[in-house]
């Protein structure tokens, strides 16, 4: 019987890093459901989509085959073919995958593989809805966040070492937007599982929140 993991979390709370070190520790598989959300986005915004039109959405969504493979032990995405990945962390990507992620045909599309990965597989995931509509199940759910200056101070830093002239205040500005916007959606809604840990990762290292959940996985297995 496969062992599931979710961690939920607002955007820029380190998830994503949290669960791969957490997935090589414990050899289980990561599942990035924000990056196939994100390659949707992509596929709409690359077919000049309307991503505010949920009509025009669904008309297409269908024709998107979202794959997770790995290469040199590095998840890969594949959209209809085509490995994705390297275009996935783009700032319109991720708003494009902010609004349409909160649309029932855009989460319909991607919850059955997900589910099906988690019934075979241990695996390890993150997004906004695991814990509470994804892997409802999981016998162990995160949920893990930090404030929005420390969230905007790690994103603000990402891009200065990719050698860009962000403005910090227009990104926690937009991670306050997504965070209002993720929380208060009609369909499956940010929000920590009634049984999810919380855990605050504002004042702790990566390697801390990594010890942290391990320790927590263990004390379950």
């Amino acid at each position: 019987m496969s062992f599931n993991i979710a961690i939920d979390g607002p955007a820029g709370a380190g998830k994503s890093t949290i669960a791969k070190q957490l997935a090589k520790k414990l050899n289980f598989i990561y599942v990035d459901t924000g990056a196939m959300y994100r390659a949707l986005a992509y596929y709409f915004l690359t077919r000049q989509i309307s991503i505010t039109s949920v009509e025009e959405v669904a008309k297409v969504v269908e024709e998107a085959k979202v794959e997770i493979a790995y290469e040199n032990n590095k998840q890969q995405v594949i959209l209809n073919g085509e490995n994705v990945t390297n275009y996935l962390r783009e700032e319109n990507v991720g708003e494009a995958a902010s609004v349409t992620s909160a649309y029932g045909c855009v989460r319909n599309h991607l919850l059955n593989l997900q589910q099906d990965l988690a019934a075979k597989k241990d695996v390890i995931m993150d997004g906004r809805d695991i814990g509470t509509c994804v892997l409802p199940e999981a016998p162990l759910k995160i949920y893990l966040t930090a404030s929005s200056h420390t969230r905007a101070k790690r994103r603000y830093d990402e891009l200065i070492q990719k050698g860009e002239h962000p403005d910090f205040d227009e990104i926690e500005a937009g991670i306050k937007e997504r965070d209002e916007r993720d929380m208060n959606r009609e369909i499956a809604p940010l929000k920590q599982a009634e049984d999810a840990i919380l855990v605050d990762s504002s004042s702790m290292t990566i390697e801390e929140v990594v010890q942290t959940i391990y320790k927590l996985a263990k004390e379950r297995m």
